[in-house]
């Protein structure tokens, strides 16, 4: 394996942590901007507030995602370990 081929496993690496993950975190960042907007409307300054339904969401996010989320983990792993005898052998 060269550096290329290494480059390129970290970079498909980090893209497929990426796409995993936002789903859930741009769920987590929009509840929580709708939440800190309206404790600050309210003045409601408590931080149990934000979390209950913060997490509720992200949960829910990941249950409507997880099929998904499971394909694509599953598409990365399938193309990592086909490209093992490619790496090893290298060619």
């Amino acid at each position: 394996m060269d550096a290329a081929q290494a480059i390129d496993l970290g970079r498909d690496a980090v893209i497929t942590a990426l796409l995993v993950s936002a789903p859930i975190l741009l769920v987590g960042l929009v509840v929580g901007l709708v939440i800190g907007l309206l404790q600050a409307l309210t003045q409601v300054q408590d931080q149990t507030v934000a979390f209950v339904p913060k997490i509720v969401a992200m949960v829910a996010a990941l249950a409507l995602c997880l099929p998904w989320l499971i394909e694509r983990m599953m598409e990365y792993s399938h193309a990592l370990i086909v490209d093992i005898p490619r790496s090893l052998l290298g060619g």
